[in-house]
């Protein structure tokens, strides 16, 4: 069986590209046969031998996200149909390529995001909010021609799956949950080093990891509910922070002693080992790996309903908030946690329990059984068809030698 991947990158420190790096690494495993159809594959994929890289290379003059992802789909489109025959399975991610897909796995869902009622851009907010809004229309749009036109969707929650079927499909169209993966073994036997990252000895340390830049990820409600809690409850932030407004909001808020931003961190598991929580008010999620890789380091999480991965949270792992932007329920469940080390623990631990049953290889044994459904599907119909292509000829062949007959007489 031979599967092709569209995706931007393959990679170890994305999202996406995280995901689609542990498929193929299992379908490599498994001998399978898989083409990369990316901007960028970790080199070390591109060292297997049943690995074909396809690069699609988008110049950065295209001057906006918008555009450089239209080339990236026609690109990718016109080389898949060219090769249509060097691959049994494709696999997409979301609007990636103009061409129908076997599979298409949903990452987020900018339907979802534009109906979300904390969605915060428009066309009377400035040109940045105008394009932003221009952008999420869109990509909304894409992806549902996208969805309709693949054979299963595969949505990495719950609640991403309810927004898919809320777009409209057809009646060809499955829809199936295969929850992201994390390495569990990684981020549960990692040691903390406070010092490492220079982080106070003393505090109650909460942890938010995102991106710096946009407000869905929602750091802003965090640092206003630092304000209600004690001196020594502060906050890590790791996420890249050239252009992100949140340095000078702590400042405004006068809490920027307590806030430690990070930049990009390369070994989260030993960041996560150094704090005592992990605080993720997101306003919209699809489903957050950071959030699973806190669970898997034992961290027990405060998160809000509007995050997909908070459907799998419990009680006894983690606290879910109604609303995202209610900084006072936010520091109480803070507050709890800071207050009761053995509650906090417990919690802890239950978090890392559940996580066991989210690692990379449940994940992608899931989209190799899926492969091999598809791909037998195919070869059944190719059967179905090439006996049918027998039987008329045969028929055919019938007819014009009891033609012949009926004119001989």
């Amino acid at each position: 069986m031979r599967v092709a991947i569209v995706t931007h990158v393959v990679r170890q420190n994305d999202g996406q590209g995280r995901v689609n790096l542990e498929i193929a690494r299992a379908a490599l495993d498994e001998n399978i046969g898989v083409t990369l159809v990316a901007s960028h594959v970790a080199p070390a994929l591109l060292t297997h031998p049943n690995v074909r890289w396809v690069p699609v290379k988008i110049g950065r003059w295209w001057p906006t996200n918008l555009l450089r992802q239209q080339v990236f789909a026609l690109r990718s489109a016109l080389w898949l149909r060219a090769h249509r025959r060097d691959y049994d399975v494709l696999h997409v991610n979301g609007f990636i390529t103009w061409m129908p897909a076997d599979v298409n796995t949903s990452h987020f869902v900018h339907s979802g995001w534009f109906g979300s009622k904390y969605y915060p851009f428009g066309f009377s907010k400035g040109m940045w909010s105008a394009y932003q809004s221009v952008y999420t229309r869109c990509n909304a749009l894409l992806e549902r021609w996208a969805y309709r036109r693949s054979k299963v969707i595969t949505a990495v929650s719950q609640k991403v799956a309810d927004e898919i079927r809320a777009i409209g499909l057809t009646p060809d169209n499955r829809v199936d949950v295969i929850y992201n993966g994390v390495d569990t073994q990684g981020f549960a036997a990692a040691t903390g080093n406070r010092e490492k990252f220079g982080l106070p000895k003393d505090a109650f340390l909460m942890l938010f990891v995102g991106d710096l830049r946009t407000p869905r990820k929602n750091l802003g409600t965090v640092l206003a509910a630092l304000k209600h809690l004690p001196e020594h409850v502060q906050i890590a932030v790791a996420g890249f922070l050239p252009g992100s407004p949140y340095p000078d909001e702590a400042k405004a808020l006068g809490i920027a002693h307590r806030v430690h931003f990070l930049g990009l961190v390369k070994e989260m598991p030993v960041l996560m080992h150094s704090v005592d929580a992990f605080v993720f008010p997101s306003r919209y999620e699809a489903m957050s790996l950071s959030l699973l890789e806190a669970m898997a380091a034992g961290l027990p999480v405060v998160t809000a309903r509007t995050a997909g991965g908070a459907e799998i949270i419990t009680p006894d792992c983690g606290i879910v908030l109604d609303d995202p932007d209610d900084p006072q329920a936010l520091a109480g469940a803070v507050a709890h946690l800071a207050g009761d080390d053995d509650a906090r623990r417990a919690m802890g631990a239950a978090a890392s329990q559940l996580a066991t049953s989210f690692g990379w290889a449940r994940m992608a044994a899931q989209y190799i059984a899926l492969y091999r459904q598809l791909a037998g599907q195919q070869e059944t119909r190719r059967r179905s068809d090439a006996e049918a292509s027998v039987v008329g000829k045969s028929d055919a062949l019938t007819l014009n030698v009891l033609a012949g007959q009926k004119s001989a007489e």
